[in-house]
């Protein structure tokens, strides 16, 4: 049995291999311009990321119904993409999406939106 950790870091790293591949954005404002172009399908939220932030964001998506998982830190996730922490990374590759999709399933994280 996988914990949450290596799962967590699993996502990680399938994010870090999206953003070299272009299949995914990072930060706010770029997330919210692929929420904008209808590009993006999925995206990975800190939960420690700032109130500003996550209100930009948080409704944006819940808008356009774009499913979201959270991470525990903006610190390992910015890690992960190359960054000293984000907030918010984007993914725009319809397969990366289901990879990181499937892995939060497994973590038995509850991705917002669920229901859609």
């Amino acid at each position: 049995m996988t914990t949450d950790a290596e799962i967590t870091s699993r996502v990680y790293r399938l994010l870090g291999l999206g953003v070299r591949s272009r299949g995914a954005v990072v930060g706010v404002k770029q997330v919210r311009e692929a929420a904008r172009r209808n590009t993006l399908i999925f995206a990975v939220v800190a939960s420690d990321a700032s109130a500003n932030s996550r209100d930009k964001i948080v409704p944006l998506m819940q808008a356009r119904r774009v499913k979201f998982m959270e991470v525990p830190s903006a610190a390992a996730l910015g890690a992960a993409v190359g960054r000293d922490q984000t907030a918010v990374v984007g993914i725009i590759d319809p397969q990366l999406a289901a990879g990181v999709r499937t892995l939060a399933s497994a973590r038995g994280t509850r991705t917002v939106q669920e229901d859609v």
